[in-house]
Parts: structure tokens; sequence; C-alpha cells
């Protein structure tokens, strides 16, 4: 057997260990708050931005910031802790999906800065947004979320294995 030299051993640490569920948890805690963040924004700012917000189905544009408001701190709290990850990804992405829309179609009025950049093609931010949950729709929690654990106590229950039910996380 050949001795591995410290570059070796180097690249085969870096390259040959996974930490997907420390990754998924970095994912879920970093989005999470990112996500959360503009909720409380809109939140704190509502009184100056709920008649101008975007509508849509026709909806008063104050109903939509708060179902916008209560999308953005709900489902992150909820991708936050694990608990119905996937679930909880699909109205940020339809709600990501519906801001590239206005943003694109220059439907936003000038006034009004939903997501409070400054930049000259914020676009950007709601496809950051739909990549990173459909990653998190794909992947799901991981083992270090609610979703697992309440996964076991099922599989507990129904005097179930983990190796049998659930595939290898």
């Amino acid at each position: 057997m050949a001795k591995i030299n410290w570059p070796q051993r180097i690249l085969l640490r870096t390259t040959g260990f996974s930490y997907t569920n420390m990754a998924r948890l970095f994912m879920r805690l970093f989005v999470g708050v990112m996500f959360m963040q503009f909720g409380i924004r809109h939140w704190v700012n509502y009184d100056s931005i709920a008649d101008h917000f975007p509508t849509v189905l026709g909806l008063e544009p104050s109903l939509c910031l708060q179902l916008m408001i209560v999308n953005e701190i709900v489902c992150s709290t909820l991708i936050i802790v694990g608990l119905l990850t996937r679930l909880a990804t699909v109205p940020p992405i339809v709600s990501m999906i519906a801001a590239e829309y206005y943003i694109l179609h220059d439907m936003i009025p000038a006034d009004v800065s939903m997501y409070g950049l400054d930049s000259t093609d914020p676009g950007y931010l709601p496809i950051m947004f739909i990549g990173i949950y459909c990653f998190l729709w794909l992947a799901g929690p991981g083992k270090i979320s609610l979703d697992y654990m309440l996964s076991l106590k099922v599989l507990a229950i129904r005097d179930a294995r983990e190796e049998d039910e659930l595939e290898d996380v």
C-alpha cells in the first residue's frame, strides 16, 4: 500500500466526505432568515406600501401585502425549523414567480421598492429565491429537522424500520 502524502490526504478529505444534512440545515437557516427579513420589512413599512403593492387575481393591494407577509414569515419559520419543509417551499416559489413576472413586465410602480433594493436590475432576487426553494423542495429538509424526527416517531408507531421506509437522507 502506497503512502499518501499530505496534498493527497487533503484532496481525499475535501472530496470524499459529504455533510449533506448540515448543508441542508445551513440552507434552510440561511434562506429562512433571508426571506423572513423581507416579511418583517413589509410588516414594519406596511402603511407606506399597502396601497401600492402589486395585486394578484384582482385582490386589493393591502390584502396581497398581508398574504405576502404571512407567506414570508410563516413559511420561513416552518423552513427554518424543518417542519413541513417541502410543503412550506411551495408558497414562496409561487410568490417569487409572481414577483419575477411583475418585475419583468414593469408592473411594479417606480415609487415602490418591493425588496428594498436600489439595484438597476432587481429581478435577480426572486430568481435566487426560486432556485434555493426548488433545491429545498427537491432535496428535503435532511436529518436535522422536525420533519425527520416526526418521521421516526411515525415509523416507531407503525413498528417499521427506517431503512425500509426512508430513503438514505
